[in-house]
Order: C-alpha cells, then sequence, then structure tokens
C-alpha cells in the first residue's frame, strides 16, 4: 500500500477531528465517547459533535445503551457513502447553476461576441497556460473529452498522479492510449530511476495502454486526443523542451484546431512507427 490511512482518510474531506475520530473507531472496532477522545486527543467538549457529524452522514453507526457506543461502517460503505454524499453536492450545485443559465448567458454572451470580433490568428489557432496545475487540469479536460484516442509524448510521465483517475477512467470508457517515453538513454540517473518506476506501475495496472521509448530526442511533450486527417476534430496540449528555463516559468499551448492537431499527430505516428523501440528490445538490449 503507497499510502498511509491517514493519507487515504483525507481524500474524503472530513474535518481534522472527524478523520482522527473515524481513523481510531476503524482501528478499535467500537468504543465510548469518552474512550475515543481519550485515544484521539480530541476535547470531550467536541468529541460528540464530531461523531453526532459522522454518524448524521452515515459514516458510523450508534448503538444505545448506557454509555453509547459508536462503531464505524465497512470500509466498502464508507465510500460508498461519500460517493453519494458528493454525488448530492454536486447535483445541488448542477441545478444551482442551471437556475442561473438564462441571466448568465444573456450578461455574459454580448460582451464574449464584441471581444471575440478581435481575437487574432494566434488566438484562433492556441492559448497558453502555466505549467503546474493549469497545464495539468487542462490535460485531465483532454482525457475527460476524449472519444477514442489519446496519444501522449512525455519524459517520463512524472505527473501521473496528478492524471491517473481521469487517465483511468478514459480507459474505462473505451479510449485507446498510446504513450511515446523518452529513451532512458537520454535520462540522468535519478529521472531514469523515476521513468522506470511509472512505466512498471502502467504496465501493472493498465495493460492495455500501449508504451514505446523514442530513439532520438524529443523537442515538444504534451498530449493529443482524437486526431483527424480529416482536419475536423481533435485537441492537444504541448509544451515545447525549454532547458534554461525553469518549469514554474514555462507556458503550455491548449489548441482544438484541427489542422495543427493532425500535424501533432503525424510527428507522433512518424515516432511511434519509425523512431522508437518497444520494452521489450529495451529489455534486450540492456
Amino acid at each position: 500500500m503507497s499510502r498511509t490511512p491517514s493519507e487515504l482518510l483525507s481524500t474524503l474531506n472530513f474535518t481534522e477531528y472527524e478523520e482522527q475520530a473515524l481513523e481510531t473507531l476503524l482501528m478499535l472496532g467500537q468504543t465510548t465517547a469518552p474512550d475515543l477522545s481519550e485515544a484521539t486527543g480530541i476535547p470531550k467538549a467536541r468529541i460528540y459533535g464530531v461523531l453526532d457529524s459522522l454518524a448524521d452522514d452515515g459514516y458510523i453507526k450508534v448503538i444505545p445503551g448506557r454509555p453509547k457506543q459508536y462503531q464505524p461502517k465497512a470500509p466498502a460503505e464508507i465510500l460508498d457513502r461519500a460517493i453519494e454524499a458528493h454525488r448530492q453536492e454536486f447535483e445541488t450545485y448542477r441545478y444551482e447553476l442551471e437556475g442561473v443559465r438564462e441571466d448568465f448567458v444573456d450578461a455574459f454572451q454580448p460582451m464574449y461576441e464584441s471581444a471575440s470580433e478581435e481575437v487574432t490568428p494566434t488566438e484562433e489557432l492556441f492559448y497558453v497556460v502555466d505549467v503546474g496545475e493549469p497545464s495539468e487540469e487542462e490535460t485531465r479536460q483532454l482525457y475527460r473529452t476524449a472519444d477514442g484516442q489519446i496519444d501522449i509524448i512525455t519524459k517520463s510521465l512524472e505527473y501521473l498522479d496528478a492524471v491517473e483517475p481521469t487517465l483511468a477512467s478514459a480507459l474505462d470508457d473505451g479510449c485507446e492510449i498510446r504513450i511515446l517515453f523518452l529513451h532512458p538513454r537520454h535520462l540522468s540517473a535519478d529521472n531514469e530511476a523515476v521513468q522506470q518506476e511509472i512505466v512498471d506501475s502502467l504496465t501493472g495496472r493498465y495493460p492495455a495502454v500501449e508504451i514505446r521509448f523514442s530513439n532520438g530526442l524529443l523537442p515538444w511533450r504534451g498530449t493529443i486526443i482524437d486526431p483527424s486527417m480529416d482536419y475536423d476534430t481533435g485537441a492537444a496540449i504541448v509544451l515545447v523542451e525549454e532547458k534554461d528555463i525553469p518549469l514554474h516559468k514555462r507556458q503550455a499551448a491548449v489548441t482544438e484546431n484541427g489542422s495543427f492537431v493532425a500535424g501533432l499527430e503525424r510527428y507522433f505516428e512518424l515516432l511511434w512507427t519509425h523512431e522508437s523501440t518497444t520494452p521489450d528490445s529495451l529489455e534486450e538490449s540492456d
């Protein structure tokens, strides 16, 4: 297991006291509020409110008696309840947004149309985002909207943790995914170790993902989805390799221009077909 129990519970967005209480209950199985307060350090003045909140949300059971006992639900039930809670939150949020849709469009559409009249050809071709969380969110959005094909060019896919759930979802939805890594001979020892760990993780968890290694250096990296040689579909995010510029100062280009995406895909196909090595061949050369 790569994550600690506390890290796993933190993904469910509990308060600090709720997380401490639930984790301890899962270890103890069943206990009273005073005993749980002593075990966790949660003040006695707060423990009943924390337990009532967990019980009201369906994460624990309250067993009547003198004193009352508290027992956690099974881990799978806890996850199911968290999913349902967030689904309800989302539905409420969606309903609220739908309620303002007409007013929102009426207010902003004229502004948008007026500003769009001044868009330059470059802006129509692509827009830029900062590298880091902004570029990772754009990448996740590409995975979400992909209908059938995702091609990735990367050094090591070191951002896998940030995009893996969305990538896995795209795979479950039937997308074909190909990843072209930089050949390890072009990497430092540290980066080669990172790449090897990520490749091992991908091949172990997602055997349907195709992997190859580019023989030469890669001038850019990024993601291409649903390219078409008819130039009418597709989108991509591209980051040009700039060794002298710190990563936090770099920007990535995002495009939905079908012709530009088709050009990127031609480059990918040439490398994939003629200038790359399979994982098996890589192991043989080692």
